[in-house]
């Protein structure tokens, strides 16, 4: 018997991404297909929003002085000066930046390339308030931004990392990848761009329609509209260049620069669907939400006002944001309650006093307060969560997940604040949202006892966003019998993204080879929507026909990426798959020279080390994430695999049972430590081992059919045949275990 190997996992790494855009006339396109427009025709179709002044004197007055208009510029004397004159020298880490106004241009001194410290010229400025960011022109038509950022508001300069003291040569760090302009900040400050990335000479050509997020951002390109009101129309006649978008478009105008999302095609055209361009982070196994769907690590606004009552019950971002200045229509309670005042059907009636229990003046009495708390990004930018959550501090109290009350009053525990709401809401509190968010924080725990009420989810009249966090969440149970069929009937959703997250979760059973999963995913290929064609690409890329559409549209993807570590790794998973080792490892080693501090990255290109008869290199890789990463279980839990292709079985033992240390939950962990034990002649401890492997995860069929075939081994038919049984109930077709049951007999 051997150990169970480890396969590399592909995943889109949702990018960042900083600014917005409001909706409005948009073009109308073809659908997306791999085919790339070239650049000349696509920016000819742009008019720029100069030319929108003068029929749009005040639309167009408002959106220069808003943040859109002001996302990104070249460097203004009046507005850049105060931040680079006098100059001045602050300490962040173990470095320092010098800033200075030279020669009529800002100047930015800090550690760079290969840890030189020279003064950058910065020309471009991206933000405006509460804090500009500053670019520097690097090699190969590179944009970096610099961490050292201004707070125009207190005339101060800070690192936007705070306390991380990111090192030159970590692709985090300003000059790193990371913060490469190109890739990260040029897509959602700027109009209709180009990354031109070239991978041969590992350079850009980027390009955009328009700097900043202009006019045509949200309304598509308007050369033929400009062109056709200067010919004169005559009076009355309607502009036939005008196109409004479908209502289910509108907000996904927005959603690309005002979400985490992963981008796949690099040409976005407003009025086209979100999910032929994008894939939407969501609540799943991350941390970058909370299981009630409050945002946790930088996810913008998006998602969550996608799994929102308000979102369920119409409302749109136009309902509370001007279009053109992008600022609230209302202050205070006045925004909520032009629809909780009665006016508006379903909305149930609230006064704020009353509801609130807090005095009319107070901070407590604000719905925003209670219902959409604040969370600092960057330091300084103060962002309110979009999911419209209730506080519910028994969630606070099972699970550390944040609620408002706490949020005011930090001095108070998460019973005071409970036994508060208790005593104002009752039963209330009993709210179906609670119930949702204990059953996917009990599955973000990986515990087994989530996966049935999971599955009873998905039958759930929800909104799409929770039923695609359900399915997201049931991935690591997606081996049995019953999570893969309950999986497998949501790639039919109606929603795309339940479907791509179907897909998704799928996947390691079609890499494996399972012919019913194959076939189930076979359809998705030609699915309406791009996110799912080109995961259901993904999931098949051994089997897949390049030339097809979803073969081509997976090609294209990772064309887009290839300038990150992460993309290079996909495609070098993608070669692996298609019989290309030698290409494959090429591609994994270019990953890991752009981003040496990544451990998943080594992992991967340890796997693929180990896949070419490399194990000595893959070990070497391995170790070098586990020191990366010490405190990681899965870390450890790997390199104990990478010790047992070594030959190495007692720095196998060690490692898994580090693994397991760290993480008791660890099953996979536990299961190859037993059967590590038992190719050590140890029986008793493999069997104790997957005894605590089974504990874990009772649901596994291999873990009592490993058990069964040592008691076989060690002459305890009876236990045997019994484990042998347990599998069956499991896994009713598993072959293996049925001829066990024969050859042991009655």
């Amino acid at each position: 018997m051997v150990l169970v190997t480890a396969a590399a996992a592909w995943l889109w790494g949702p990018r960042r991404a900083p600014t917005a855009a409001a909706g409005g006339r948009v073009e109308s396109a073809a659908p997306p297909s791999a085919v790339v427009e070239a650049q000349e025709a696509v920016f000819a179709r742009y008019a720029g929003s100069a030319t929108c002044r003068a029929c749009h004197a005040l639309e167009h007055a408002a959106w220069a002085a808003s943040h859109h208009g002001l996302a990104e510029r070249v460097v203004q004397d009046d507005l850049e000066r105060p931040a680079f004159d006098p100059p001045r020298t602050f300490t962040h880490g173990s470095q320092t930046t010098a800033v200075a106004w030279n020669g009529g241009a800002p100047t930015v001194t800090a550690p760079g390339l290969g840890n030189r410290r020279e003064p950058l010229q910065v020309t471009r400025v991206i933000g405006h308030d509460p804090l500009r960011q500053f670019l520097a022109a690097f090699p190969g038509g590179r944009w970096q931004a610099l961490e050292a950022a201004w707070d125009p508001r207190t005339n101060t300069w800070f690192n936007v990392y705070g306390s991380e003291d990111r090192q030159p040569g970590e692709w985090g760090h300003w000059s790193g990848r990371g913060m490469t302009w190109n890739s990260m900040c040029v897509p959602c400050h700027n109009t209709r761009y180009r990354k031109n990335y070239e991978l041969a000479t590992d350079t850009f050509r980027t390009a955009m329609a328009e700097p900043a997020v202009g006019c045509e951002a949200c309304h598509g390109p308007l050369q033929e509209h400009v062109h056709w009101q200067r010919a004169g129309p005559a009076a009355g006649q309607p502009d036939p260049t005008v196109r409004q978008p479908a209502p289910v478009r509108s907000m996904e105008i927005c959603a690309p620069c005002h979400a985490r999302r992963s981008e796949f095609t690099g040409d976005f055209v407003p009025g086209e669907a979100f999910w032929d361009h994008y894939l939407l982070a969501i609540v799943d196994a991350s941390p970058v939400f909370h299981p009630d769907g409050q945002i946790g690590d930088e996810v913008y606004e998006y998602a969550p006002f996608l799994g929102s009552r308000m979102h369920a019950a119409g409302v749109t971002c136009l309902d509370c944001h001007d279009p053109h200045t992008a600022r609230l229509k209302l202050a205070g309670n006045a925004l909520c309650l032009q629809c909780h005042n009665g006016s508006r059907a379903g909305a149930p009636v609230i006064d704020p006093a009353q509801h609130s229990f807090h005095h009319p003046d107070s901070a407590g009495s604000l719905c925003v307060n209670c219902h959409m708390p604040q969370t600092v990004y960057m330091q300084k930018h103060g962002r309110h969560d979009h999911g419209f959550t209730s506080p519910d501090p028994l969630l606070t109290q099972r699970f550390g997940i944040p609620n408002a009350c706490n949020r005011c009053h930090p001095d108070q525990d998460a019973a005071w604040a409970l036994a508060a709401c208790t005593r104002w809401y009752g039963a209330r509190m009993e709210r179906p949202a609670r119930a949702r968010a204990l059953v996917l924080a009990q599955a973000r725990r990986g515990e087994a006892a989530a996966v049935e009420p999971l599955l009873a989810r998905l039958a759930l009249p929800e909104p799409p966003y929770w039923q695609a966090a359900a399915v997201a969440l049931l991935a690591p149970w997606i081996g049995q019998p019953a999570v893969t069929e309950g999986v497998r009937q949501q790639l039919t959703h109606a929603h795309p993204l339940v479907r791509y997250y179907a897909v998704q979760a799928l996947a390691p059973l079609a890499v494996q080879g399972d012919a019913r999963v194959l076939e189930a995913l076979a359809p998705r290929l030609e699915d309406s929507a791009r996110a799912v064609r080109v995961a259901a690409a993904w999931a098949l890329r051994a089997q897949l026909q390049p030339t097809s559409r979803a073969g081509l549209e997976l090609q294209h993807l990772l064309t887009v990426q290839a300038d990150q570590p992460a993309g290079q790794a996909q495609t070098g998973l993608y070669a692996l798959a298609r019989g290309h080792p030698d290409e494959a490892l090429a591609h994994y080693a270019r990953a890991v020279a752009w981003d040496p501090g990544s451990p998943d990255l080594r992992h991967d290109y340890a796997v693929a080390l180990s896949l070419a008869g490399r194990a000595q290199e893959a070990l070497e890789q391995t170790r070098a994430a586990a020191r990366l990463q010490p405190l990681v279980a899965d870390n450890h839990y790997r390199l104990g695999l990478a010790w047992a292709a070594a030959g190495d079985l007692g720095q196998a033992i060690a490692a898994l049972a580090e693994a397991v240390r760290l993480d008791p939950r660890h099953d996979r962990a536990a299961y190859n430590l037993g059967l590590a034990y038992q190719q050590a002649g140890d029986t008793a401890q493999a069997l104790a081992w997957l005894g605590r492997a089974e504990q874990a995860n009772p649901h596994d069929a291999r873990i009592p059919y490993a058990r069964a075939t040592i008691l076989a081994q060690a002459g305890q038919p009876d236990a045997a045949r019994a484990a042998a049984r347990r599998v069956l109930e499991l896994e009713p077709t598993h072959g293996p275990a049925r001829k066990l049951l024969t050859v042991l007999g009655p």
